[in-house]
Parts: C-alpha cells; structure tokens; sequence
C-alpha cells in the first residue's frame, strides 16, 4: 500500500488539472485530516512522513550553504557540499561533512549543472537536496529530477514552483484566487511589437519583468517608448544568464510604492501559515539592501489583509515549504497588489526568524522528512522589531558598482554572543578569501533584534561600524548612512528612497577632513616603518634613524594622501615633548599619541589639538583605510609603483574602460563604424548582472581589444578608436540605417 501511495503522490503533484482531487484522495488513503487541523503523532503521511534525512545535499555555495549546515549540524543531520573551482577552499567546503567538485566557474558548468549535483548527490547517499536561494531554487525541471532519482528535493513540489515561477501562470492563479494582481501583460505571445503594444496599452513607465526571474535579475524599467526595445533586450539577455528562459511580462510600474512580502510556509497535510510580513522597500537596481520585520506603520488590520492574502496565493497551488509572496503596498492607502511568489527560502529570512522566535530551515527540513508545521497560525506572535543589512563588495559612490577580489583584512570588532541571540552574522567568507567576479558579491549580513525599531536600528548602526573590511570597496559606509537618514528612521520607505534622499545619502566629499587626513598620515608613519615595535610609542623620538621611522634625520617629512580624486599634502614637523605639528589645508595640528600592531592591523590613540580620538588603521596595495567608531575612511598612497598600477590599461582620454572585473558577453561595434557618444560598444556579465559599457565620446572604433567570453580586469581599455570630428553625426546617420 505504501509503495502504491508513493506512485500516486509522484504523479499527482505534476499533474495541474488534479490539485484538488489529489489533495482529497492522498488525505484518504493516508488517513490524514482534510484541513488545516495539525494531525496527532499515530496518523501517518505517505512516502515522505517515512523519509529518514540523515544526510542531505547543499545545492548553493557561500553564506546560505553555510547557513543550512549550522541548523542541519544541530538536528543531527550529516551534510554533503558542492563547489566549483574557485571554491575549492571555500567556507561552506571546509564546515561541510564532504564536498564534491561540480565544474568550473561558470554557473552553467557547476551550480546550475542539474546533472552533475544529482550525481553527486546519488554518490555521496545523501537522502535530500537543499537548493538554498538562486541557482536551481526555483527550477521545476531540477524539483522533477530529484523526484525521478527518489530524492527528496527541500522545498515545494515541481508543479507549484512551475505555477508561481511563471509569472504568466501565476498571475491567472492570483485571480482566482481572490488575491489583488496589478495590471500587466503576461500572455504567451512574446513577439516584441506584441511586448511593444501591450506596454503603450498599459501606459509607460512598464516594468519589464522576466517570467522566471527574482533577485532583481531579468528586471527593466522603461520610462518611455523610446527606449523600451532597449530595456527589453537587456532584460532578455540577463534572464537567460541567470535563468536559462527569455520570455518576458509587462506590467504597470508603480512609483514611490513600498515593497512588502509575507512568509509562508506550508506542510503535506495541508496546513498553511503565514509568519508575518517584511518591508523591502529601500533598494538598489531592484534588488533589496537592507529588509525589515514587522513593516513598519501598517495596521494590524492590515497585516492580517495581506497575510491572508499571502496564504490563499499559497493555497492556489498546493504550497509545501517555505515561501515568499511579494506585494506593492500603496505608501498612502496600503492597498496590496499581488506581484510574485519566491518558492524558495529568501535572503532576508533571518529577521522572519528573530521576531517569531522561529528557524525557517529546521522548519524546512521537518517538513521534507513529513513532519507537520511546528506551530499553527494562532501559535505565531510577533515579538520586537528586527533588520537585516546586506554587506556588498561594490561602490555605492559610482552607481553601486560591484567589486571582486580578496578580502585581505576582514574583522568583526564585538562578539554575537555577548548580545544573547539578538545580533547574528550571516557570512560565507573569512580574511583573505576571494570574491569572485563569478557570483553575487553579497560578503556577509548583519541581522539584528530590538524591542522596538528604533532600539534595532541604534543597534544596526553600531554593528556597521564595528564590521571591518579592507580589500575592496563595499557599501558599509551607505548602508551607516541609511540608519542615519531622519526619513529612514520616521520609516518613510519605498522603492523610490535612494534617488528621492540622493543628496543626503551621498553627502558632498570634495574636500576631505584635516582631523582625518592627520590621523591617517600618523598611520601612513607608523606601518610604514618595518623596524618598529610593537606596542611602540609613535612619538617618542621617530626621525631618529637608530629608531622606528628611519627618516634619514630629516627633521619634517611629507606624507602624500589621495581622496576623492584628490592629492592631500600632509608637512609633519617635530616638535619637543613629544608632541609634533602636521600641517595640512592650510591648518596646523598639535598631535601626539601611541599605536600598536595587532592581527595585521594598527591600533592608534591619537590627540589631535587636544582631542583624542581611537581607530583602526589598515594598509595594503597602496591603500589605507581607518576604521573609527563613526565609520571608515580609505586614502589612497599615491606612490610610484602604486601611480603605475593606477595608469595601467586607462588609455588616452575618454577611452571606454573596464568599469569592474567581469566577462565580456557581447560585442556590439566593430572596427571602422563610427559611434556617438553614448552609444553601446560592449555588454559585460559581472556578478551576475549585466552592464551595457557605452561610447564615452564620438569617434571611429580602431580596435576591439576582447571578444565575447573574455575575463577583463578593472580598468581594462575594451575599445581604442580615433576621434572623428563628424563621428557624431554619422554614428546617428548610421542608427538610422
């Protein structure tokens, strides 16, 4: 009977047109409750009640693979990773149980590659796979071929990631369902004038969204007709990279809303709750920065709206595990409309966790092995107020620009014990690991708890300054801002937040600070002199040659700083009694103090015109940062090999360089056509996201120095051309054409 129940179930949950008959004939056969009543422990579930999870298979690498083998290594289970080559040495390799190559860097050789991770799956004896978020999370095809191989894929059934991953489909199941949809286009026909006219029905701006997108890839937005042929070839191109489909939807964008999503979760027996709701609102080239649990400023009344709502979505399809429901939510009326369902752990899971007392993975895997719901919907409350930021190697100065590359000091100033599980840190990588050009550049997130928002957010802010990272630029500095913002801290959120508060979040960095530029020429003195000792008193006599510096008992020296642009002299003059004059900017500063070498790093005490002050200091590559309990400040030291490495590959004036390291996708010139500026040259794949690099003049292209599937580092030179008094015109003349 047992064996006739596994069949049954199998082909049921892939057949569409049998969800409810499926439902009621598997409660029968199982003698389970038809409900959502919570069955006692003698009634039994079929084929999947049965499954002993022993050991389970991460499908994901970095800091969720990491996440899954803590709650997993508590439950007792045994866990199997996968990596590619650049993550061999990775950490989520070394705290796994075993570990199994799956190909080279490219995703489509290694973590989207469905075969090679079943096989190693099947080799390793692993009982179940964990696809973590992104990659084959949502793929109904991979869901299907862990069923096919008796693999317990951790997560929904394939039909259900097939009806809410297409958004075409899911958008027709809403509806039925009595859940608010917003308005759009998300037909079959996908012919671009059909794209074209639905758009100008609808009415510009359109988001153009793919079908099977999430993680703000495959996402465009076109203000206006003229450049919606534009957006949607990007978004096509992206969605493939990252999902392997192009077919698009349209649908009405809606400025200044607030994004709101809704966990879910639901079991085999057909209980289904929702654990609350999460304010994504404040984002970044569509994709979420910093999220937040409860919403802040909705009422309850509103709450339950939307989290019923989010629970009939659910329903519509069958849903096992966990889920996310995505809404728009009017800033003003909090009127909801439906936009997707993630069918899949997300990211910003963490803060779901810290107000409901709950671990969404532990639930994950209780479910996959066939037990019920640990709590029902009257069981679940909301507790205090939790965030989660998300710690990125990228440039929020130059447009959020990802970065890639080692992180050669990375360090976190307090101890998430002390603060009895309110404060954790999500992380995949550790001091002197790699961030590859390969994969999403997210480092780590900083989640934290309070008994009220504006206690989490004091909280957050304080953890920003004590997470130290040195290598590569990263949005530490923005995301400090952002808890600073008056407008962030009244909760006046919605996806429109970074461009409507630019100016306060990007505050004017034209001139740098003297107190600054002081403390780090102490720094640039002090780890410049392989001979010092530590702990070493700075001033204690350092232009004596038999001492610290050696300074060729010059009695002043110039320290040369770089910021902004900017060349900052900075005249350092002995002085007596141990204190010493630095002059910069036209002011002049008594300064004395003490520093030590610890773990890599200096740690200085300062006093500057009589104001002491305490920070960190860390030199590599020509750069130093300081760390200070208000943030961080980063000077480059323009010496001459560093000027070298500087000039490498930035060719003459205006030529189109490398903004970022990543892999050269398309070539959209060729030698002798003459461009305008502005005009597209190449298409670069980094981090997962794609970038158009556009003419920075008018000209005649000379050269093409790459060709599609090139790695490019940063400040590369990708086009050489001439300058062409007439290259304006005829680039236009030839766009026509």
């Amino acid at each position: 009977m047992d064996k006739m129940i596994r069949l049954f179930c199998r082909h049921a949950q892939l057949q569409q047109g049998f969800r409810a008959r499926f439902h009621a004939q598997t409660c029968a056969l199982a003698q389970i409750p038809h409900a959502s009543a919570k069955p006692s422990p003698e009634q039994s579930t079929p084929e999947i009640a049965r499954r002993n999870l022993s050991k389970i298979l991460i499908a994901n690498r970095g800091e969720i693979a990491c996440r899954i083998i803590r709650t997993a290594r508590k439950m007792g289970i045994d866990t199997v990773a996968v990596y590619s080559d650049p993550d061999r040495a990775s950490l989520h390799v070394d705290m796994a149980d075993e570990a199994y190559r799956i190909g080279p860097a490219s995703t489509n050789e290694s973590y989207l590659n469905a075969k090679r991770i079943i096989d190693a799956a099947l080799n390793s004896g692993a009982q179940a796979i964990h696809p973590g978020y992104g990659f084959l999370s949502q793929s109904p095809e991979f869901a299907q071929l862990c069923a096919d191989n008796d693999i317990v894929f951790i997560g929904p059934s394939p039909r259900s990631i097939r009806d809410m991953g297409i958004k075409s489909t899911s958008k027709t199941l809403m509806e039925a369902a009595g859940v608010p949809v917003i308005q759009g286009y998300h037909g079959d026909d996908q012919n671009v004038e059909r794209l074209r006219a639905e758009a100008k029905k609808i009415g510009f701006p359109v988001m153009i969204k793919a079908f099977r997108g999430g993680g703000g890839k495959g996402m465009r937005v076109a203000m206006h007709e003229g450049e919606f042929d534009q957006q949607l070839e990007s978004a096509k191109r992206e969605s493939i990279k990252s999902f392997g489909d192009d077919a698009m939807l349209v649908e009405k964008y809606v400025q200044r809303p607030r994004h709101v999503e809704v966990q879910v979760f639901g079991d085999h027996y057909g209980n289904c709750v929702y654990l609350f709701e999460r304010d994504c609102s404040v984002q970044r080239r569509h994709q979420k920065i910093i999220e937040e649990a409860p919403a802040p400023g909705i009422s309850w009344e509103t709450r339950k709206s939307i989290g019923e709502a989010a629970v009939r979505a659910a329903k519509a399809v069958d849903y096992v595990g966990a889920g996310t429901v995505e809404f728009i939510l009017d800033s003003k009326q909090h009127a909801f409309y439906f936009m997707e369902m993630n069918t899949r752990l997300q990211v910003e899971h963490p803060v779901t966790e810290m107000i409901t007392g709950t671990d969404l993975v532990a639930w994950q895997l209780k479910v996959a092995a066939g037990e019920p719901l640990p709590m029902q919907q009257k069981d679940l409350r909301i507790n205090g107020h939790s965030f989660e930021a998300r710690v990125y190697a990228e440039n929020p100065e130059d447009n959020f620009m990802p970065g890639a590359g080692p992180l050669t000091h990375l360090s976190v100033d307090f101890d998430p014990a002390q603060f009895g599980g309110t404060v954790r840190v999500e992380s995949g990588v550790r001091q002197g690991d790699e961030v590859s050009v390969h994969y999403d550049p997210m480092i780590a997130k900083l989640v934290v708890w309070g008994e009220d928002r504006a206690t989490a957010l004091q909280k957050l802010r304080n953890l920003l300054n004590g997470y130290h990272i040195s290598g590569l630029p990263t949005n530490i500095n923005f995301l400090a801002r952002l808890c600073d913002n008056p407008s962030f801290q009244a909760a006046e959120v919605h996806t429109d937040f970074i461009k409507e508060h630019f100016k306060e979040l990007f505050p004017d960095a034209s001139s740098a600070d003297p107190t600054s530029l002081a403390e780090a020429a102490l720094g640039v003195l002090l780890s410049s002199s392989a001979a010092s000792r530590a702990p070493v008193d700075l001033f204690s006599d350092p232009f004596d040659v038999e001492k610290n510096w050696r300074m060729n008992h010059a009695p002043t020296r110039n320290v040369r700083l770089r910021a902004g642009g900017k060349d900052y002299d900075v005249q350092v003059v002995s002085g007596a009694g141990g204190k010493y004059v630095l002059k910069c900017l036209g002011k002049e500063m008594v300064v004395e103090g003490q520093g030590a070498e610890k773990d890599g790093a200096w740690e200085i005490k300062a006093l500057v015109d009589g104001r002491g002050s305490r920070f960190k200091l860390v030199s590599s590559d020509g750069q130093i940062q300081l760390f200070r309990k208000n943030g961080s400040t980063t000077y480059d030291l323009p010496a001459h090999k560093y000027e070298s490495l500087l000039s490498h590959g930035q060719g003459g004036a205006g030529e189109a360089i490398a903004p970022m390291p990543g892999v050269v996708e398309k070539i959209l010139v060729q030698p002798g056509q003459n461009v305008s500026a502005g005009d597209p040259l190449i298409v670069m794949i980094a981090m997962k996201m794609e970038y158009v690099i556009k003419a920075p003049k008018a000209g005649v292209i000379k050269k093409v120095a790459y060709k599609p599937g090139d790695n490019v580092k940063k400040g590369d030179q990708l086009v050489y051309y001439e300058e062409s008094e007439t290259g304006t015109d005829k680039g236009k003349n030839s766009q026509n054409n």
